[in-house]
């Protein structure tokens, strides 16, 4: 059994009925709302209830994902030499073409990465009561454990739980973090500063693309917001009816996920969904909303979703790094010319984070509400 790997039978959650006999009182107090939203409550997942259900025309349909097409796998060893300008273009292309890539020799150690796909999988295998206290509905709390997407706005909910916590500056944030796993913040606070020098490596290289000076993004972003999610997806009995994760595009600048041997993840691509099979010790590097603007329609942040299986738990984890609130965002002006006029105006972050979680994952019709009207 890989890392990544959780068995389906849950054996230690106090608070499911079915570790309580028939004559036995059952204490779900104070936490009896947080065990009925959490999918991780071990028992949640044993049936598809109708909220988790999608409508027909808007399931996975299992039998047309395309497994024939690979998104790019770009090699960063030579990044820093040479040969920079070599693989920025291929950078640029996938950033053009695919909005999605996937990278090896990346500089983050290999150990490092199986070490936190193993207490993040210890973290959701802990007794709930260890976890319950973390769950929030405030998307606006620096670390939460929440169900879904949004659970008080989605009308269909997505198979999953979501630990989430912001780790930049780290300082500000990990004494907040979860404490258990004993070990995950020592873990969790390295892997995070590793994704941070990672992250910006590739917003220098992808600032190139956009032919301007290797530190714009890193300007433009002020002082980042960087967010690291581990996303739980447990089996489920009817993967055709429900989504791990509906489809969407990502809010912020760029993401950099370890998605485990698991596969689960599908792109959008030709309007076809095509699977991003898992390749060991790489990442998956996806554009967000604001490279789109930023770029002015040239580079693409594409819809993409999770979907679940009946046999095996899923862990991915995804760091996510984009502006600070207070960050202006609008085309740069290498990306515009007559030719190519302005697709989108300025605005503040902040004003399209509002909008993202007032609206939900809706595919990306969040960035129809930034677009300059034509008159055509």
């Amino acid at each position: 059994m890989s890392s990544t790997e959780i068995p389906v039978q849950v054996k230690s959650f106090r608070f499911s009925p079915y570790e309580v006999s028939s004559t036995a009182p059952i204490e779900l107090e104070p936490h009896l709302d947080v065990v009925e939203k959490l999918m991780s409550n071990g028992f949640n997942h044993l049936h598809v209830k109708e909220n988790y259900i999608f409508p027909p025309n808007e399931r996975p349909q299992m039998a047309e994902i395309c497994r024939s097409y690979r998104i790019p796998i770009i090699d960063l060893k030579d990044l820093d030499g040479p040969a920079r300008k070599s693989v920025v273009n291929e950078i640029k292309r996938a950033c053009e073409q695919d909005g999605f890539f996937q990278i090896v020799n990346h500089g983050v150690p290999e150990s490092l990465m199986k070490s936190m796909m193993d207490v993040a999988k210890e973290f959701f295998e802990m007794p709930l009561e260890d976890r319950a206290c973390l769950y929030s509905e405030n998307t606006k709390k620096s670390v939460r454990l929440y169900a879904s997407f949004n659970i008080t706005r989605d009308k269909f909910l997505n198979w999953m739980d979501v630990l989430t916590q912001l780790c930049h500056p780290l300082e500000e944030y990990i004494h907040a973090w979860p404490q258990k796993p004993a070990a995950y913040r020592e873990i969790a606070g390295k892997y995070a500063k590793e994704i941070r020098v990672l992250t910006l490596r590739l917003l220098a290289a992808i600032s190139e693309a956009m032919e301007q000076d290797s530190d714009y993004l890193n300007t433009i972003f002020k002082k980042h917001r960087q967010a690291m999610n581990i996303n739980y997806y447990p089996p489920c009995p009817n993967p055709d009816l429900t989504f791990g994760v509906a489809p969407h595009s990502d809010a912020t600048g760029i993401t950099v996920l370890m998605q485990g041997l698991v596969s689960g993840l599908q792109v959008l691509r030709d309007g076809k969904w095509v699977a991003v099979e898992p390749t060991p010790n790489a990442f998956v590097v996806n554009l967000g909303d604001q490279l789109q603007v930023l770029s002015n329609g040239r580079f693409q942040s594409i819809e993409h979703r999770a979907i679940t299986n009946n046999t095996t738990a899923r862990i991915s984890i995804p760091t996510f790094c984009g502006p600070s609130l207070d960050a202006f965002i609008s085309p740069a002006e290498s990306m515009v010319d007559e030719e190519h006029p302005a697709l989108y105006r300025g605005y503040r972050f902040e004003e399209y984070m509002d909008a993202f979680w007032s609206q939900g994952l809706k595919s990306k019709t969040i960035l129809d509400r930034f677009k300059i009207e034509t008159g055509q």
